[in-house]
């Protein structure tokens, strides 16, 4: 489980096909100083399990699945990625539960200056993630944790404060691109639960 708030930002050395899937390595320092191989580390939001570890880097592979779903398919070497670590039951959650399971990707709509190095940014989700959205509710993009400031009908916007835009991959984002979305997990038990009261 992680919390959505970026630890590191890595630089992607390889991304290699293989016959099943894929293999990602990545280049980073402070995020490795407690991983051990098999440890879960979230790339954009997405949980991988680290199987090469350096001191620099570590690798992880990724299944058809992880490829189909998100967006790390789409990433080249030297591209940016969101870095965190998974959560500790003794830490503070500053975030939110983000489970590093990616419910799909969206598209990047705008991402426009506010002023004093505040941004607006608008997404694009597809209906059957909108429903799971609501206002003031947290949405992780591509691994970051962020406040939904406002609705209409597809299109979602956040406020970027100083902080996210510079030590998270946003600068890099233009509109067209895609990013993974990952939807608060609370929504999507309740749906199920109630589901057999409406039959």
């Amino acid at each position: 489980m992680f919390t959505g708030i970026v630890e590191e930002l890595g630089r992607v050395i390889e991304l290699t096909a293989k016959a099943t899937g894929a293999r990602i390595g990545v280049a980073c320092s402070a995020i490795l100083h407690d991983a051990v191989s098999g440890a879960s580390i979230a790339v954009n939001g997405v949980c991988v399990t680290a199987v090469e570890l350096s001191a620099e880097s570590f690798s992880a592979d990724l299944a058809p699945e992880t490829l189909k779903r998100t967006n790390l398919g789409d990433l080249k070497p030297g591209s940016l990625v969101n870095l965190e670590r998974p959560l500790r039951a003794s830490s503070r959650l500053d975030g939110h539960f983000v489970l590093g399971h990616v419910d799909g990707t969206a598209e990047i709509l705008s991402l426009e200056p506010l002023g004093d190095d505040n941004w607006w940014l608008r997404i694009r989700v597809s209906r059957e993630l909108a429903r799971y959205i609501v206002s003031k509710g947290s949405v992780a993009v591509d691994g970051i944790s962020l406040t939904v400031a406002e609705i209409v009908e597809d299109a979602i916007g956040f406020t970027i404060i100083p902080h996210t835009y510079r030590h998270t991959t946003l600068a890099a984002y233009a509109p067209g691109s895609r990013v993974n979305i990952e939807v608060d997990i609370l929504a999507k038990h309740l749906e199920k639960l109630i589901a057999p009261m409406r039959e």
